[in-house]
């Protein structure tokens, strides 16, 4: 049996406290670096899933952006285009302080192709134009590529090293990034009170926003009890396992040398819940008597995602950086790059390694 008094020590949660600070898998190295000094230092490509045939009624424009985010940016192709800002779309959000690179895709049909300028506004450019007979939907992504300088470290590089070789060799813990939650937790607040029904949201994207914000606090907080016990990226009796980045999911009903070695590989991953209305995405076992304890810890938050008829669904515990290369540029800045799948935050990495 789970003690729920060491849940609720390891995750550091209480119903109406800010956002914990949850646990790394070990010391990280570096007891300090500067993280996006400028927003050269922190860079995100797309990897997308299929690109424009040149053709159809949905213009692709492939953008390069520094110091907006990407609502902004649709919001630029709506006005630039007189499309309806409801018509652009994108596989997903990207960091406002970075330079990232991602498609947009707006529904034109039975128009011209507009020229739009090289450069849209002040930080915004247009790298790339082609229609495709279909628009660009939320998710729709391989992943997206991070090159990201660390600045002022202080720490061994020999132990940066050692850090890096286990996480490439073990994953690490797939926490949602502290910017899911808004700044200072202002989103996870906001949630809790349109959950209890004492905050009205009328505008879909920010109601969206608030719900992924509540699901993901949840979901972090089951993730740091399990980084707690060192059974983030085993499998525990009655889990529901993820095989590798796809969604399918199946349960263990026995933990034997065979399943715990393909964890071991990365092939596998423990997989805990985004709640919402009741599915088949409920553990058994050892592994639902650990979740139970902080959905009970947060069931104003659970019962308000069930009235929302929010699907329940599951995400993988852990990540597997792809090729995670490093570099220090001099004593003090380390230039990394690595790929990551769609959903996870190269943030989570990054605290693997700076503890501030």
């Amino acid at each position: 049996m789970v003690d729920k008094r060491l849940a609720l020590a390891a995750t550091g949660f209480a119903s109406d406290s800010p956002l914990p600070t949850w646990p790394c898998t070990a010391e990280p190295p570096l007891d300090h670096g500067v993280i996006k000094q400028t927003p050269a230092d922190f860079r995100v490509t797309e990897l997308p899933l299929l690109l424009p045939e040149g053709e159809g009624e949905h213009l692709w424009v492939n953008i390069r952006k520094t110091g907006w985010n990407t609502v902004g940016v649709a919001s630029l192709l709506s006005r630039a285009t007189g499309a309806r800002k409801g018509d652009v779309s994108y596989a997903g959000q990207k960091d406002r302080q970075a330079v990232t690179e991602q498609w947009f895709s707006i529904h034109l049909p039975g128009r011209e192709t507009p020229r739009l300028p090289e450069v849209l506004a002040d930080g915004v450019e247009v790298l790339d134009q082609q229609r495709h007979s279909r628009k660009l939907r939320r998710g729709a992504l391989k992943g997206n590529r991070f090159e990201i300088v660390l600045r002022q470290c202080r720490g061994d590089h020999e132990a940066v090293a050692k850090t890096l070789a286990r996480l490439q060799a073990q994953g690490f813990p797939n926490y949602f990034g502290e910017q899911r939650f808004g700044r200072d937790g202002a989103n996870i607040t906001k949630a809790r009170q349109m959950l209890r029904g004492k905050r009205r949201v009328k505008d879909r994207e920010q109601r969206s926003l608030l719900i992924s914000s509540a699901r993901s606090l949840v979901f972090n907080d089951v993730l740091a009890l399990r980084v707690e016990r060192g059974n983030w990226y085993r499998p525990l009796l009655g889990d529901l396992m993820l095989l590798g980045e796809s969604n399918s999911l199946f349960s263990v009903d026995t933990v034997d040398d065979a399943l715990l070695q393909r964890a071991e590989k990365g092939e596998i991953h423990p997989s805990d819940p985004l709640p919402g209305t009741a599915g088949k995405t409920q553990t058994t076992g050892e592994a639902a008597e650990l979740e139970q304890l902080v959905l009970e810890a947060h069931a104003a938050i659970v019962k308000g995602l069930s009235k929302q008829r929010v699907a329940a669904s599951r995400r993988a515990l852990r990540v597997m950086p792809q090729q995670l290369q490093s570099q220090w540029l001099d004593e003090e800045t380390l230039a990394l790059s690595f790929s990551l799948p769609p959903g996870s935050y190269a943030t989570a990495l990054l605290r693997e390694l700076v503890s501030r």
